[in-house]
């Protein structure tokens, strides 16, 4: 019979060889590519020293095939829990160098376990994705390990925060975990999410395209708007996940951390009075507003690459996290379209979640005309931001630099939408739409239609027909932008709102 001492080297020796994964010509192969082992990602997102793994040991039970044959360590991918800068949080990476990561009956329940215990303490969870894809030997009990994690993933949706990070392949059903997650990282070169490759599309359609083409980082960044957010490499994914979590409470019971910093709530920019152009209909960058307004000009851009005609972004007012949804009058002169209504939507519901205040920078001459917009449902899309502002409780401030046109008014957060501040630079031509176009409607039979024209701008095309019917609270200098929104988020911070009873409502998607 064995003795203590010899049965806690066997633990060991077994600990050994499961935290060698693969083994050294996998992990080479791993590293051949640009891509770090599981264990390795773990150990850079998280704190030094405070990852504790789960079910290290467990193992598959599948007979078929051979699998009974197989020694597949820790069952191809790594679970457990630690801190982000001293913050619970809970995490799975996929291990490619076992098995190629695939996903079968015990893996998936290892997962399972991470996700039923991040909604239990309340703690973010991050899915680290570098996946073959079901374990084929398997069959339905892959199927049913990929449906439970959905299950798990859309019960969890609004009561913590869930991160998707693709390090490899995420073919099939898999990527379905990540489209149900709050925000979805992707590498440069070495990350491919599809529902069919390649090949599976050549044999079917005829069309020929590569796997970066089809679904690498840029083209799900920027055409299907699937990610988020894009990294130049591991290091660099891992580094943007932390600071992401920095601006995120840990679930929707609390709010996100205060930081502290030295930038003056009450400080004014001067070159804010001058960043609106004389000329109307001459652009600007959105974000050179944004960056003098919030803490340190820092603010971190969600969907940088997609509908870069509205920008949401996460920033900072006196320490507060809050989320920007801003039109870019320097794209397409700020419309909105059916892509920067869907992204503004889904920003506005994650905000709304998580107790995460949201400030409206408003300079929108209309939705973009076209038949294509008009095919493609910019109606119903349209209808998303208008559903998401209208049934968001957070506080809501809104800010109008200049064009605030008919429903594209509407739909960036007025009075109606449950605004609780408004307020509008002198610059602010609020109307039903461009003044020009209102008169030539207006005036069209009149003799002295250019005079009248001229007339009807100077009047209608300011902020003060709104303000003196209420729709706009205040008129402000655009310098002192920072302090009044600071104060505004301060009076709001108690703010206590709730809607009918019902089981849900039912978003036009």
């Amino acid at each position: 019979m064995a003795t203590v001492q010899e049965k806690i080297a066997l633990m060991n020796t077994k600990r050994d060889h499961i935290l060698q994964g693969g083994g050294e010509s996998r992990i080479a192969k791993q590293h051949a590519k640009g891509k770090m082992t599981a264990r390795e990602r773990i150990h850079m997102l998280f704190d030094e020293n405070s990852f504790v793994e789960l079910d290290q040991f467990m193992k598959h039970r599948c007979t078929n095939f051979g699998q009974e044959k197989k020694d597949l360590p820790g069952e191809g991918v790594v679970s457990g829990y630690g801190t982000v800068d001293g913050r619970l949080v809970y995490a799975y990476a996929q291990d490619f160098t076992v098995e190629g990561g695939s996903l079968g009956e015990m893996h998936a329940k290892k997962i399972w376990k991470v996700l039923d215990l991040a909604m239990k303490m309340g703690a973010p969870v991050i899915g680290i994705n570098d996946s073959g894809g079901a374990r084929i030997q398997e069959a339905v009990d892959a199927l049913s390990g990929y449906g439970g994690i959905f299950f798990r993933n859309t019960a969890a949706s609004g009561v913590i925060p869930q991160i998707s990070v693709i390090m490899g392949p995420c073919a099939g059903g898999a990527v379905y975990s990540p489209a149900i997650t709050d925000f979805i990282y992707m590498v440069k070169n070495t990350s491919q999410m599809f529902i069919t490759g390649p090949a599976v599309i050549k044999s079917v359609t005829a069309e020929e395209v590569t796997a970066e083409a089809l679904g690498g980082a840029m083209t799900h960044n920027t055409t299907s708007g699937v990610a988020h957010f894009a990294a130049e490499n591991e290091e660099d994914c891992i580094k943007q996940i932390r600071y992401l979590l920095s601006f995120l409470p840990s679930n929707n019971m609390e709010d996100a951390p205060i930081v502290e910093n030295d930038d003056d709530p009450s400080r004014m920019d001067e070159s804010l009075n001058t960043v609106i152009p004389d000329n109307p209909n001459a652009p600007y960058d959105m974000k050179d507003v944004i960056r003098s307004l919030v803490d340190n000009g820092e603010f971190y851009e969600v969907h940088e690459h997609f509908a870069k005609n509205i920008i949401t972004c996460f920033a900072r007012f006196d320490g507060r996290s809050v989320g920007i949804i801003a039109n870019q009058p320097a794209i397409m002169a700020g419309c909105l379209d059916v892509n920067a209504s869907d992204k503004s939507a889904r920003f506005i519901r994650f905000c709304d979640a998580f107790n995460i205040p949201l400030v409206n920078l408003v300079d929108v001459p209309g939705f973009l005309p076209g038949v294509d917009q008009e095919y493609s449902g910019i109606i119903r899309h349209g209808a998303k931001m208008l559903y998401a502002y209208s049934e968001a409780t957070v506080p809501k401030v809104t800010i109008i630099t200049r064009k605030a046109y008919g429903g594209s008014y509407i739909a960036m957060c007025c009075r109606e939408l449950g605004a609780d501040q408004v307020m509008a630079w002198p610059t602010a031509e609020i109307a039903v739409m461009g003044p020009a176009g209102a008169a030539n409607i207006i005036f069209r039979k009149d003799p002295d239609k250019e005079a009248k024209t001229a007339e009807y701008v100077e009047e209608f095309a300011t902020p003060y027909k709104a303000a003196e019917r209420g729709y706009a609270d205040m008129l402000i200098e655009p310098c002192e932008t920072r302090p009044r929104i600071i104060t505004a988020l301060n009076a709001l911070a108690s703010k206590r709102e709730s809607g009918p009873a019902k089981k849900h409502g039912n978003i036009p998607l």
